[in-house]
């Protein structure tokens, strides 16, 4: 079977040799585990790890430890390593007790890659860990969409003690690469003082029930013999070590023992390494393969030769390395010669030769450049459009180069020159020239080793009118002027007049300077009076103003007149008040009349204003009273009055003053929930709202670790509440207020309290009901899809009555597992429940049953599920411990019977122990009397199920016996002898020959793996006498004892003729007989499937292959092979139409035989219809007899 094995997946094992490159390193122990049927972990594919193919170091390559010359302190070397950083998690180095769980994860940022990366874990320096993933070793993948981080697991179960050791960790993506190393200790278990079988029999159960998880016989095996654990526990074995040392006799051995399924592979390449060890003689110890070393680090090569006087050369690629500086240091210590280069750089990433005489080695040096890293990060802006956008980072290296993106797509140089890239050495800055709408987004800049990003907001600009055109009352001859000022400098207008475009004449004047535009009308006629509109060239809207014409009468007065005030109502409210702003300039220009001049009197209250402080100025002209304050503020207000006085009497008239101004400051924000993008502050109104009512507020936000603020809005928000959007999930913000009237802003309110937008988490998925009983119910689900950037506190866990709406927690607080009993239900009510998780944000929605679920227990008829490595001979060698774990279903709690050969089982020899999920035999030491088969029965009630179970225990065989010299001729012995009397309960494999000369009695192999029962020694050495000894060998191994050849034989010295006997010629003509059957077999739709045989016969037989009797020799569906009697034919990529009876025929000259089985193909995720029984098994082997 092995023989058919090797050959049915040869080609599989060449792509693998070619994949791990031949690296020879320590074995690890693990896979021996995998023998015993208890601990063996199912054979799992691992999408991380099916997509690539690891590429190890040549045999030999031994990377340098820290105590060897050529180590880099800060790394150790490796082969294949990228300058690209991928991780931005690295697997750490543990510690665990045996038996307890330990989780290691990898993290990468898949923001940058174009294709989507692939893992792969390594115990030591070649087994991948993907084909052992089972029960005590699971590999997981998630990914999170938001973040594009790919999120990688390796959780190692139940550890034992020789899972402890080196581990790598290996990720690619197209042409980046990046590895890590992390250790594993397992420390010893407590012991036990005292040992209970009933102890051994506990369950490791990560949930702590007592009746869920395995079983753990942890207790029991520590009982075996020392020296065999301690051997299965060293885990930095070489294989190849001790594969140069052990005899050709003992390599089948050495692989069966460490799991090597590809010994001819690795027999070949150790042959390679054999003769390369013969070709040295100058070097004792040569350079490594590859070393690596950190940009700015030293690294030491070194070598060892035989002669210590020598003088050694080192080259770079291919040029003579000179001494000069400090950069290169050469040294001689005996007969060790270094190379110390100091300073690496790129340029020292080379090819380093040392030469010794005609004798040259060779080895790359790898130099490492450190990831650059963004030690400045962009910050978000806010910019109006057409502006100047400029977004400035600083990286940790000078030159280094950078990306730019927005929103994902990678930003050129294009024709128009719309992005500009600007490098002033740890600086980079991207120059966008008058941004506009389209280049709102988020824009990114990545590194090798990070990368950061901010968000750019672009705004219309709106014209603000700072200054409107007034109507006009002009006299005859004078000058009109139409004044008006806007926001904007670069605005242009179209002056009307009664809707018809004013042009520029002698009298007519259109100026335009800065942000004012005039239009000036001199010598002003009655024609000219109308309405004149402005129009803003690009906006919706105008200023209009009237032009009114005045015509003066000349009245002729006496001299004599009384003072008059002429106050005029512009700029006035109803009640005579004039309002300004605080900070500017209050000047009432009052009109008065009066003959002669009369004086003017300014009062507040009963106080004269009077010039005195420097801000008050009281000026009177021919008609005009003037008075001004400057810098008016709040304690200006007041009513003032203005008295004019001459001979011919007085007047007097009163103007009220009011200073407004901006309002206080809001108090500081309070945050009041968050989402995933955004969230919802609310403030408290200003103390004062500076004369003039609020009319909205303008927010603010930053990051925590940033000074630039960026508005929210522009047009003022009336309301108190406001929700903030276009966050980043997990920064940390703060945020602030303005408060807005009239005459401004507010200065801004203190910062609120720093907060990370943080959204609930997505519900949790996949709930069912596992199991129920009368009073329980067991109900598990899956983590939910989006878990966001906040870590999960736990899951709630609810149910009420059907047609209720009271939810009642099924239990207080939060759990952390994904599946929970409930107990002390009422019996046959019907029961809703309904799960939900929590983080920071608060729970998620809840997820729910489809149904209410009746609380009373289902039957359900007993199964027997038989693993597939118990469906065929389990076969085990004597003292050798038999655990096997069968598990069933049925309910309720079946009743449980084992047998052997029909009788009941030995309890001092054999234990038994059920629960409701499995039953368990077990046997300490297992004896030869222990073979047989195993029946167990399931029974409930009147329905039951059984299975059987073979178990075959065996030994080292026999002596052969009689061994006799039938004959000697020349340089020639012939040897017969018999068959051993106990072959171990298995089948003889062969013998081992061996002969020793009775001078030196030292013993030579002349056979290792002998199939007959008689052979010829020839090569003897003429004038020796000779003895023979024979082992007997079978899968266990060699016999205890040989058997001695009761004669010697004598090489006889030249001299006298030899006579051939004369020999009747023997017909060696055999029918065709098939000597393995094939075997019904049940596969999956859509993967190759293999049937094999095995025939002999003399001459080679004819063989056909027929599928329902139809023959399928030249169908390019199948391949036929026939590797030394083995016959394989394989279907590929079967559909359903390609089961059925597949049949083997072969014929020569002597006869002919036949051979067929059924084959099944079923669909994915269903399970064969019908499992081949030991007895059709036995009537094939029958048939084929």
């Amino acid at each position: 079977m092995e023989e058919v094995k090797l050959e049915v997946k040869e080609e599989v094992k060449e792509k693998e040799e070619e994949a791990q490159g031949g690296d020879p390193a320590a074995p690890d122990p693990a896979a021996t585990d995998t023998l015993a049927p208890a601990e063996a972990p199912a054979p799992a594919e691992t999408p991380a790890a099916a997509d690539t193919t690891p590429v190890a170091p040549q045999p030999g390559a031994n990377i340098q430890a820290h105590d060897t010359p050529g180590f880099d302190e800060s790394q150790a070397p490796d082969t294949k390593t990228d300058l690209t950083g991928l991780f931005t998690e690295k697997p750490q180095s543990g510690e665990v007790a045996v038996g307890e769980n330990i989780n290691f994860v990898a993290k990468v940022n898949a923001a940058s890659l174009l294709k989507k990366p692939t893992i792969k874990w390594f115990k030591g320096k070649w087994m991948d860990l993907a084909s052992k993933s089972g029960k005590n070793l699971q590999l997981k993948e998630l990914y999170d969409r938001n973040s594009k981080v790919y999120t990688f697991e390796m959780q190692i179960i139940a550890a034992k003690p020789s899972f402890a050791g080196a581990y790598r960790c290996e990720v690619s993506s197209r042409d980046k690469f990046d590895s890590c190393n992390f250790d594993l200790t397992v420390h010893e278990a407590r012991a036990v003082e005292g040992f209970d079988i009933r102890a051994a029999f506990r369950r490791t159960s990560v949930d702590g029930s007592e009746e869920a998880g395995e079983l753990d016989f942890s207790a029991l095996l520590k009982k075996r013999d020392a020296s065999k654990s301690q051997v299965k526990s060293e885990p930095d074995e070489d294989v190849w070590e001790i594969l140069q040392k052990a005899p050709a006799s003992e390599y089948e051995k050495i692989a069966f023992q460490y799991g090597i399924t590809d010994l001819r592979g690795m027999l070949k390449r150790l042959k390679k390494m054999k003769k390369e060890e013969k070709k040295s003689e100058a070097f004792l110890k040569k350079l490594d393969p590859a070393y690596q070393v950190e940009k700015g680090h030293k690294m030491k090569l070194c070598i060892e030769v035989a002669n210590e006087d020598v003088d050694v050369k080192w080259l770079k690629n291919g040029q003579e390395i000179q001494s000069t500086g400090s950069k290169y240091i050469f040294e001689s210590v005996g007969n060790k010669r270094y190379l110390t280069i100091n300073h690496c750089s790129l340029s020292d990433d080379a090819t380093y030769t040392c030469v010794v005489g005609d004798e040259k080695c060779t080895t790359e040096l790898f130099v490492k450049e450190p990831p650059v890293t963004i030690t400045s990060h962009l910050e978000d802006q806010m910019v109006m459009k057409g502006e100047r956008v400029e977004l400035e980072c600083e990286v940790s290296e000078e030159g280094a180069t950078v990306k730019w993106e927005k929103d994902g797509v990678e930003l050129t140089r294009d024709e128009s020159f719309k992005y500009r890239f600007k490098k002033d050495g740890r600086k980079h800055v991207l120059i966008i020239n008058e941004a506009t709408k389209e280049d709102c987004g988020h824009y990114t800049v990545k590194t090798n080793g990070g990368e950061s990003m901010a968000e750019l907001m672009v705004s219309e600009k709106e014209l603000e009118v700072y200054q409107n055109i007034a109507d006009l009352t002009v006299k005859a001859k004078d000058e009109a002027v139409f004044k008006c000022e806007v926001s904007d400098e670069t605005v242009k207008g179209i002056w009307y007049k009664n809707g018809v475009e004013v042009k520029a004449d002698a009298r007519t004047n259109i100026t335009h300077i800065g942000r004012i535009h005039k239009l000036t009308i001199d010598d002003v006629k009655p024609e000219d009076q109308g309405d004149y509109t402005f129009v803003p060239e690009g906006y919706a809207f105008n200023l209009s103003a009237k032009l009114n014409f005045l015509e003066v009468k000349i009245d002729y007065v006496p001299r004599q007149d009384p003072p008059k005030i002429h106050l005029d109502c512009m700029g006035h409210t109803a009640d005579s008040t004039i309002v300004v702003v605080a900070g500017n300039k209050l000047r009432l220009d009052v009109p008065i009349t009066g003959d002669p001049a009369p004086t003017v009197v300014w009062t507040k209250g009963e106080k004269v204003m009077t010039e005195g402080d420097g801000r008050l100025h009281v000026e009177s002209t021919k008609g005009h009273c003037i008075f001004t304050i400057e810098g008016a503020d709040k304690q200006d207000e007041g009513l003032y009055s203005v008295i004019v006085r001459n001979p011919a009497g007085e007047d007097k008239a009163d103007i009220n003053v009011k200073v407004v101004d901006a309002p206080d400051p809001p108090s500081a924000p309070r945050i009041l929930s968050v989402g995933e993008d955004s969230c919802v502050v609310q403030w408290d109104p200003p103390k004062s709202d500076g004369g003039n009512p609020i009319i909205g507020y303008v927010l603010e936000r930053k990051k925590k670790k940033s000074y630039r603020w960026m508005r929210l809005n522009f047009d003022p928000y009336t309301d108190t509440t406001y929700e903030a959007k276009r966050m980043t999930e997990g920064v940390e913000y703060e945020m602030r207020v303005y408060a807005v009237n009239a005459i401004g802003m507010s200065c801004h309110s203190a910062a609120s309290q720093p907060f990370i937008p943080v959204a609930p988490t997505s519900e949790p998925v996949g709930l069912c009901v596992d199991d129920i009983s009368d009073t329980t119910v067991s109900l598990k689900w899956r983590t939910p899809e989006h878990l966001g950037s906040s870590e999960l506190d736990g899951y709630g866990v609810e149910y009420c009555k059907e047609g209720s709406d009271e939810w009642v927690p099924a239990f207080e607080g939060l759990t952390e597992r994904t599946s929970v009993i409930i107990r002390d239900l009422p019996t046959g009510e019907k029961m809703q429940f309904r799960v939900r998780a929590y983080n920071t944000a608060g729970p998620s929605a809840p997820t729910s049953l489809a149904q209410a679920v009746t609380i009373r227990e289902i039957m359900q008829k007993p199964k027997i599920w038989i693993p597939r490595i118990l469906r065929q001979t389990l076969i085990k060698k004597v003292e050798e411990t038999i655990n096997l774990v069968i598990p069933f279903q049925g309910k309720p709690r079946p009743v449980i019977t084992w047998s052997k050969d029909g009788e009941h089982l030995n309890p001092k020899q054999v234990s038994v122990r059920n629960s409701d999920t499995d039953t368990i035999l077990f046997i300490r030491k297992s004896e030869r009397k222990d073979s047989g088969k195993y029946e167990v029965k399931l029974q409930i009630e009147n329905v039951e199920d059984t299975a059987s179970i073979s178990i075959q225990i065996v030994d080292l065989p026999g002596s052969p016996e009689k061994l006799k010299i039938m004959d000697v001729w020349g340089f020639n012995v012939a040897l017969e002898w018999k068959p051993p009397k106990d072959n171990g309960n298995c089948e003889i494999t062969g013998y081992m020959v061996q002969k020793a000369d009775k001078k030196t009695m030292e013993w030579y192999t002349v056979y290792e793996l002998y199939r007959r029962t008689n052979c010829v020694v020839a090569d003897l050495i003429m004038g020796n006498e000779y003895i023979f000894r024979i082992y007997a060998v079978n899968m266990v191994g060699l016999s205890l004892e040989p058997c001695f050849s009761a004669d010697s034989a004598y090489i006889q010295k030249t001299g006298f003729e030899y006579k051939p006997p004369i020999y009747k010629e023997h017909d060696f003509s055999e029918a065709p007989k098939f000597t393995h059957p094939l075997v019904s077999r049940s596969v999956i739709a859509g993967y190759n499937a293999t049937l094999s045989c095995s025939v002999r016969g003399i001459p080679k037989p004819k063989v056909t292959w027929y599928k329902n009797k139809m023959d399928i020799s030249n169908e390019a569906k199948y391949r036929m092979f026939s590797r030394q009697g083995v016959l394989t034919l394989e279907i590929r990529k079967p559909c359903s139409f390609d089961g059925g009876v597949y049949m083997c025929k072969a014929v020569n000259a002597s006869g002919e035989d036949a051979v067929e089985c059924k084959l099944e193909i079923r669909p994915p995720g269903t399970f064969p219809q019908a499992q081949i029984t030991k007895e059709e098994r036995d009537k094939q082997m029958n048939k084929a007899d």
